[in-house]
């Protein structure tokens, strides 16, 4: 069985990672590199960070952060936010991070999925989808949620894989930043109706509830911010209980 990921998400804006709750009310919580040089010691098994203004203001991620953090970290880490092009996504790349996540973009071109996969491979290609349940449909938002679009979460991400996407990174803006729990039916349904792996964000307030988008949820990986940013759940004793709840954790 593969082991099951914990990732820290970094949301990343003017190189300082912030945070906030349903995307607003954004504070700033620490510096982006050494936050994620201490989650890499903590144990995480992978790093996200994401330039979430980048897409909404119309700039592109600093490719000088990401060689800041690949000459600091060990472990693998994905950037996301503005790459918009095969060559934004090259100028990262070189810089030293190990993915590219893609979201506005990807919705507005679909067929950037396919030139990233045919470029790179899959495996560096991961699609992020913000998307918000409305009248019971869950909908697809661009430019850090602040855009609705006419695409519905479940065939999007359908479309995604069958482009080359390599995971699916589906955040529940209802649930992100609440720590009321994580969408466990959506991301259920999701990871029974994909090949790849999807990695859950958006809800995460205690061990239980990373316990449960691992199995009854399904998800392969468990993003999560607020609980690791300011130290309710240390990495070490997150890995420890899901251990104990018999999650296979690295």
């Amino acid at each position: 069985m593969v082991a099951k990921r914990i990732i820290p998400c970094l949301d990343v804006k003017d190189g300082q990672v912030v945070k906030g709750i349903n995307f607003e009310g954004l504070r700033e919580v620490g510096d982006a590199v050494r936050m994620g040089a201490q989650y890499a010691r903590d144990g995480a098994d992978e790093l996200v960070y994401l330039d979430i203004s980048a897409s909404k203001e119309g700039r592109r991620t600093f490719a000088a952060l990401v060689e800041r953090i690949a000459r600091e970290i060990d472990i693998p880490f994905t950037v996301g936010g503005g790459i918009g092009s095969v060559e934004d996504a090259a100028r990262l790349l070189d810089a030293g991070a190990d993915k590219v996540s893609v979201n506005s973009a990807a919705l507005a071109n679909p067929a950037l999925i396919e030139q990233l996969a045919g470029k790179y491979g899959s495996q560096f290609v991961v699609v992020a989808i913000d998307a918000k349940c409305v009248e019971g449909q869950w909908i697809c938002t661009t430019h850090g949620g602040s855009r609705f679009t006419d695409r519905e979460l479940y065939s999007w991400a359908a479309e995604a894989q069958e482009r080359g996407a390599g995971e699916i990174l589906f955040t529940s803006m209802d649930h992100d930043g609440t720590k009321a729990g994580y969408a466990c039916e959506v991301y259920a349904r999701l990871c029974g109706m994909l090949s790849i792996p999807v990695i859950a964000s958006g809800g995460a307030g205690s061990v239980q509830d990373i316990v449960d988008v691992l199995t009854a949820g399904r998800a392969d990986a468990a993003l999560a911010a607020s609980i690791f940013h300011y130290g309710e759940i240390p990495i070490p004793v997150l890995k420890q209980a899901l251990r104990a709840a018999n999650v296979n954790v690295r």
